[in-house]
């Protein structure tokens, strides 16, 4: 009769903890409209795919073709228009610029004018010691596109147009020009400028001249595709950390999550950021997009054989016209996804760590962060880090789990009274529930106490779940005794 008691009691607990959870859950569900409005917005954003213009195979041929004569120049004069002039120049080749720090390496092509290779310095895929750096962009696996519409009713693709680059020094910045001519001081530009020791780089797209060449009736779209490289040991882990992450509005933040295919439409969008686990690519724009359209895909359909790309990310930004010509003030960001990093450059880029949200994603950025990084900043070991922050953390909670075990000791002395009280009144559940709190009120005893201490500890071991596999700290860390940490 004891046991049943406490096992009820033990019933109820669970049962207002799974309540709580189911609440909290509740309060986080959209509404009827706007889980109506998110079905309407994914058909259009669907039927704005079905419509989008198509690149002609004779456009895209004839703009690798360099003009040499008069006939081939006459030839892409029919086909690229104004812009068959970029083919006269002697940029118009497969030749390449690279831009290097300490931290980072790019490599810009001159088909196209965007990057072609993004290399982390002082990272290793799969393991240390492998000898291989991470890559997030190598052999064709991404592009950046604007989709031309000239005045003349033409459709081109700039990733198959050729720029002119010009390299120059700027102090210590490196200053990256590559310039889609359509005449002499007519052109569309592309700028990076890579700083020393910085992970970020300045981006910009302008135009000069091309008012009587460009239909600046419409916004061009931008296109920007990444088809995420394999990093780590595990691609079942490393895909499940892989996603869109973007702020818009303002200082909102979504992300389109984990399905197999997903789209998602915003506007006002400030950064679009294509994660990985570790590391992560972010287009940040001083002036803020319009309806942006992003599309993720899952590409690992078998984990056995689907071993070198993880997602396919896809966005489409419209980039509109000033005075008829175009002026974006941009950062690209190509490096690790670490949260002290990320949050030193005060733009919300936090939120692309997967921390946790509400008071989960409080308790990592302001209690476990700090001390964990304290701890590490004396501790060489990143094991023994992990063991005494535990320690810690569960020092720190002594008092709740102190209050548990001894609601659950004076339950356990009452038992024997307790199972008197139901034989004595079997048959009158009014009074054994009468007499039951009495005998609860003299010995001092709350029966839910056992329950409070238990909720109050969710937000910190759930905030636990979330900070350690997102900590780049411990990626291919070792104990100080030779023998390796695994978590991921």
């Amino acid at each position: 009769m004891e046991e049943k008691k406490f096992d009820l009691n033990s019933i109820i607990g669970f049962t207002l903890i799974f309540g709580l959870l189911m609440w909290i859950m509740y309060q986080n569900q959209p509404t009827q409209e706007e889980l109506a409005a998110e079905k309407a917005k994914k058909e259009q954003v669907n039927q704005k795919a079905k419509t989008a213009v198509v690149q002609t195979p004779q456009v895209e041929a004839a703009t690798t073709v360099v003009a040499t004569d008069s006939t081939q120049l006459a030839n892409l004069k029919n086909v690229l228009g104004n812009f068959a002039y970029s083919a006269t120049l002697p940029s118009a080749k497969n030749d390449f610029t690279t831009i290097e720090n300490d931290l980072l390496s790019l490599k810009i092509a001159n088909k196209g004018g965007y990057i072609v290779d993004a290399t982390i310095k002082n990272f290793e895929q799969f393991k240390k010691g492998s000898g291989k750096l991470v890559k997030i962009i190598q052999e064709n696996n991404a592009s950046l596109n604007l989709k031309l519409q000239t005045k003349d009713n033409r459709t081109l693709d700039t990733k198959n147009l050729f720029f002119e680059p010009t390299l120059t020094k700027e102090g210590e910045n490196q200053v990256l020009t590559m310039r889609l001519k359509s005449a002499a001081n007519a052109f569309l530009e592309y700028r990076y400028v890579l700083k020393p020791n910085e992970y970020m780089l300045d981006f910009s797209i302008r135009s000069q001249g091309m008012n009587d060449v460009l239909n600046s009736s419409n916004p061009l779209n931008l296109e920007w595709d990444l088809k995420t490289y394999r990093n780590e040991k595990s691609v079942s882990y490393e895909n499940r950390y892989a996603e869109i992450v973007y702020e818009y509005e303002d200082g909102k933040d979504s992300y389109t999550g984990q399905s197999e295919l997903a789209t998602e439409e915003a506007d006002e969008v400030t950064y679009i950021a294509y994660k990985q686990h570790f590391f992560t690519s972010i287009l940040l724009t001083d002036t803020p997009f319009k309806k942006v359209v992003m599309t993720s895909e899952n590409l690992v359909k078998n984990e056995e054989t689907d071993t070198i790309f993880t997602k396919q990310f896809k966005s489409i930004i419209p980039l509109a016209f000033t005075g008829g010509e175009l002026s974006y003030k941009m950062n690209w960001y190509y490096g690790p996804a670490d949260y002290r990093i990320l949050n030193e450059y005060k733009r919300n880029l936090d939120e692309i760590i997967p921390l946790g949200w509400g008071i989960f994603g409080w308790i990592n950025r302001y209690v476990f962060i700090p001390t964990y990084d304290l701890l590490s900043s004396f501790i060489g070991s990143f094991g023994i880090v992990i063991i005494v922050f535990t320690i810690l953390v569960r020092l720190v909670m002594s008092p709740i789990t102190y209050k548990s075990y001894l609601s659950q000791a004076k339950m356990k002395v009452l038992r024997p009274e307790i199972a008197e009280l139901n034989e004595k009144y079997k048959n009158d559940a009014m009074k054994k529930q009468q007499e039951t709190m009495k005998l609860y009120g003299k010995a001092g005893v709350n029966p839910m106490a056992g329950c409070i201490p238990a909720l109050l500890q969710i937000p910190v071991f759930y905030a636990l779940f979330q900070f350690f596999p997102s900590a780049i700290d411990l990626r291919q860390k070792k104990f100080s005794l030779g023998r390796r940490f695994i978590l991921f």
